[in-house]
Parts: structure tokens; C-alpha cells; sequence
């Protein structure tokens, strides 16, 4: 089934039983109970069948764990260091691993059941409640690093995740032990603060979760930390000393698309909604929606420093969603004198939204007052 697995496009492959590991259950209930999921409700509802996988499969026995290494060449931070563009995760510059995993994922179960000669399976690939990155460690594929995404000898931070669920009972893999050691840098290094200890993350202050899962205006605390990232975050990822070991992917299907690796902020601040969906069709990013996008975006731009791009952010203004126009209404008073900025948002905002852009132009106006 492994040399199976290779032909197929994955690079890992290890077996679990379902009854493991016994404790992730235990620290997902702990997690939510302090509300570190943020609006993530999903998390919660599924919450009894997320915490084992015979909970959300009576029938499971065993659990076929797959990775898919993600990596590239270069440093994945250096968009950071160009305030005029956008800095969008590594995984999302691509065509959406859903689709690329679960296809694959289909083909190696039926191998699976035609050499058993029957049985049942299960595919999964971050659809479902599916503790991946606990159930990959259990098998061995890598262990749960300080920053709470699994960690590969092999591979280090960049692996995409896919299960195979079936009541065949097969002969299990070793668990991968932790290796992180005293290493803290995955830590240290995020913008946000958002690690209140080792192993345990508050989504709530976290960029990826912040841009991505959020549905509202990102917190004012949290803004300029945001940077010019408008979708994702992998700080905590990239600086791991495990990445030494990691190469880019083979994988002809998950090649970067060049368009997507630092594109202009003004370029992408322009883009009406069919030009969203057009740039980023069969990416993770459509999925974002067009007004949470141009939030970022904003916010980005705000983060810049350059007033020259002002001008690409002031149409956001009449933006139809509050997201974006209350985030333009933040990015004007950073980049404009108080005097320009006062003029642009009293002429320009719009009079009837659900009064969180009024608001962030009050609190912007007072402020460029100081």
C-alpha cells in the first residue's frame, strides 16, 4: 500500500489504530472550554465526534494517515519585508489541496479494499471532524510541534494531511516522538502573541485565523501585527530548525501559481468581485469571499506606510461591504494627514451601513486629531 501511496502523489504514509490517541479529546475539550476556538462554532457543535474517530465512525479500526509535502524553494517570509505587496500563505498559492487530496485518497482506498478483498472505508482531507494532526502523529508521520501543526523529520512544517477511515484491522505504524526539544522559535516569532504556552494556541490572536476564519472587523489590537499579510500566516511554520530537512514539491498538481507569490496590494485592492474570483479560482483563497479579502487587503495597505497607495484605497470606501469600508476608513487615517484623511471620509462615507464604519471613522477622526 505504500509504494501504492507514492505512485499516487503522496509522500507519507502510516497506519493507526482508531482507538488512538487517547488524550486529544481531552485537550480539544479543554481548548474550547476556554473559548480559544474564537467563532469557530463548528468546532464546538462537532466537538463529541471531532475527540475520536469511533465517535464520529462506530466501525473504524484503523486509521491510514497520508502527507502531502507542500514546500518551496526560498524563503516563504521575504513578501513580508515588501510592505507594497501581499504576503499570501504557501499553501494558498496554489490549487486547493481539497481537491487534489481527496481524489487521491479515493484511489487508495479502493486499492486498500480490492487487496483486502472487502470491508469498508472512509476518506477525509479537513472536511469532516477529523483530528488530523493528533491521528498523524499516532501513526508516525510527525509530531505536533510547540506551535501545535505537525513537524516531519523529512519534510519539517510543510504537510498537507488526508485520512483513510476503515474496519479492516491493519498492523499499525510506530508513533513519532516529539523532537522539538527546547526550541522555541516557532513562538517567539509570531506577530501576534498568539501561543499562551507551549502546545496551546488562542486562535483568537492568531493572523491565519484572524484573515481567514474571522467574519468580522479584525480587532484594532491586532492590525498593524496583521502586516501585509492578506491571507494566512507562516511565520510559526518557516522559521522551524526541522525545515533543513524539507524540499520543494514534486507534486505537478500543488506547483505554486507565480501570479499568487507576491502580488501588488494596489493590484489586488482593485479587483471587483469577478476579478477576485477569476485570480483566485480553484485556490483556498476564493473561498474567502470577496468583502473579507478586501479587508485584509486594507488593512494591509494601511500597514504600509506608503501614502501613494492611498489612492488605491480610498474607492474601498464605497465598498458595498462594511468590512471593507470600515478597514479603508483604518488604512486612510494611517496614510493621510488628519486635515486630508478628515475631508476623503466625511465626503466619501456612505450613510447607511450597520454603523461600524461610522464608528471606525469617529475613532479614526478623534485620533488624527491627537
Amino acid at each position: 500500500m505504500r509504494r501504492r501511496s507514492l505512485e499516487l502523489g503522496f509522500d507519507l504514509c502510516a497506519i493507526t489504530p482508531a482507538d488512538a490517541p487517547a488524550k486529544a479529546g481531552e485537550r480539544l475539550a479543554e481548548w474550547l472550554a476556554v473559548g480559544a476556538h474564537g467563532d469557530m462554532s463548528w468546532m464546538e457543535e462537532t466537538a463529541d465526534r471531532r475527540a475520536s474517530p469511533e465517535a464520529l465512525w462506530p466501525q473504524a479500526r484503523s486509521i491510514v494517515m497520508l502527507g502531502v509535502d507542500y514546500g518551496a524553494r526560498g524563503d516563504p517570509l521575504a513578501t513580508l519585508a515588501k510592505p507594497d505587496r501581499g504576503a499570501i500563505s504557501l499553501y494558498a498559492r496554489r490549487r486547493d489541496y481539497h481537491e487534489v487530496i481527496k481524489g487521491r485518497l479515493k484511489q487508495l482506498a479502493s486499492f486498500l479494499l480490492a487487496r483486502a478483498g472487502g470491508g469498508e472505508v472512509k476518506v477525509f482531507v479537513d472536511t469532516a471532524p477529523v483530528m488530523e494532526k493528533p491521528l498523524a502523529q499516532a501513526a508516525g508521520l510527525g509530531w505536533q510541534g510547540k506551535h501545535t501543526n505537525l513537524v516531519s523529520r523529512r519534510f519539517g512544517s510543510w504537510l498537507l494531511l488526508g485520512a483513510i477511515f476503515t474496519d479492516l484491522a491493519l498492523e499499525p505504524d510506530t508513533p513519532e516522538q516529539d523532537h522539538c526539544g527546547s526550541c522555541r522559535k516557532c513562538l517567539d516569532i509570531c506577530p501576534t502573541k498568539a501561543f499562551p504556552a507551549p502546545y496551546r494556541l488562542d486562535a483568537r490572536r492568531c493572523v491565519a485565523y484572524l484573515t481567514i476564519e474571522h467574519k468580522g472587523q479584525i480587532p484594532r489590537e491586532f492590525r498593524e501585527a496583521v502586516g501585509n499579510r492578506v491571507f494566512g500566516c507562516d511565520d510559526c511554520l518557516a522559521v522551524c530548525p526541522w525545515n533543513k530537512f524539507a524540499q520543494a514539491t514534486r507534486d505537478a498538481k500543488l506547483a505554486l501559481r507565480e501570479e499568487l507569490s507576491e502580488p501588488a496590494l494596489a493590484d489586488l485592492a482593485a479587483l471587483d468581485d469577478p476579478g477576485f474570483r477569476a485570480l483566485f479560482a480553484g485556490t483556498p483563497v476564493k473561498r474567502l469571499g470577496h468583502a473579507r479579502f478586501r479587508r485584509n487587503v486594507a488593512i494591509a495597505i494601511g500597514n504600509s506606510k506608503i501614502p501613494a497607495l492611498a489612492a488605491a484605497v480610498e474607492p474601498l470606501l464605497g465598498d458595498p461591504s462594511p468590512l471593507a469600508r470600515g478597514a479603508a476608513v483604518w488604512a486612510l487615517a494611517r496614510l493621510l494627514p488628519a486635515g486630508d484623511f478628515s475631508s476623503i471620509a466625511g465626503k466619501t462615507l456612505p450613510g447607511e451601513d450597520d454603523g461600524s464604519v461610522r464608528e471606525e471613522w469617529a475613532k479614526e477622526t478623534h485620533f488624527s486629531k491627537k
